[in-house]
């Protein structure tokens, strides 16, 4: 297992976790996370110079990176995968059957290791739990990532809020969760029909009302920042999906803000 050859990531010496949404949506999904000792890189669905080039605006150097983990195997999540995984000799956690779906996009990997959606494992310092979710992929996973007694969740690209999903979500300082499309602005947009039962189907995605409905069950005096991330550039727009998911939110000292897809987010603390 790679341990980072690069420097190490910095946090403020009051701070235990970092994250920042890379890119969220439809073109191209990617998470940094990190502890200050270990690093890594959730999903990689932009190029590889483009992921590059958003870590750069952290500080971020690509060999500072432990792994690269995937959720699955949507183009969206692996493009740049693979490159950044010879380029810098890094490390991908994938689960067997997301592996053998994304084999062609991501090409020969010097070093993967398989996860179990149920099973969590040890990357260095950070604990991480995959679980199942409810999407047309082979085998999706969400994910929680524990270290120095905080915990984060991240759930996109899931059709429903099952009771796993709810769960594993549970107690988290942050939460990138998805808040996908306006239910009315799906229905009247351009898709095609078949699409449109596809994204607001039990293995699509979720709606603003929905993610609203699972952030109310999941709210706690302790949830620092919640992400609204892959929204819909054509079904949904930034302040549709804050005013109808904050309404939610119950506790004052809860930030919310939205994923972008152009542009990496700031870096989240806790």
């Amino acid at each position: 297992m790679k341990i980072s050859d690069g420097s190490r990531f910095c946090i403020p010496a009051d701070k235990r976790f970092a994250v920042s949404v890379l890119a969220s949506g439809s073109r191209g999904n990617s998470v940094f996370m990190s502890d200050g000792n270990t690093s890594v890189l959730v999903d990689a669905g932009l190029s590889g110079r483009e992921i590059e080039k958003r870590l750069a605006c952290l500080g971020v150097t690509p060999s500072s990176l432990d792994a690269i983990i995937i959720s699955h195997e949507h183009t969206d999540h692996v493009r740049g995968a693979g490159v950044l995984a010879r380029r810098y000799k890094l490390p991908v956690w994938i689960s067997q059957a997301t592996h053998e779906a994304a084999a062609s996009c991501l090409g020969e990997l010097g070093q993967s290791f398989h996860f179990e959606c149920g099973k969590p494992f040890c990357l260095n310092t950070i604990k991480i739990h995959p679980f199942p979710l409810s999407h047309d992929a082979c085998d999706p996973a969400g994910f929680t990532f524990f270290a120095n007694g905080v915990k984060i969740g991240l759930a996109t690209d899931l059709g429903v809020p099952t009771a796993v999903v709810k769960t594993r979500l549970r107690e988290c300082r942050i939460l990138i969760l998805e808040a996908n499309h306006d239910p009315e602005m799906l229905l009247e947009g351009s898709y095609p029909w078949p699409v449109k039962q596809r994204i607001k189907g039990r293995n699509g995605h979720l709606s603003n009302e929905d993610s609203r409905t699972l952030i109310a069950e999941l709210d706690h005096d302790g949830l620092a920042h919640v992400v609204l991330a892959h929204l819909s550039m054509e079904n949904n727009t930034p302040e549709k999906a804050l005013s109808t998911v904050g309404s939610a939110l119950r506790y004052p000292g809860t930030k919310l803000s939205v994923a972008m897809q152009d542009r990496c987010g700031s870096i989240l603390y806790v």
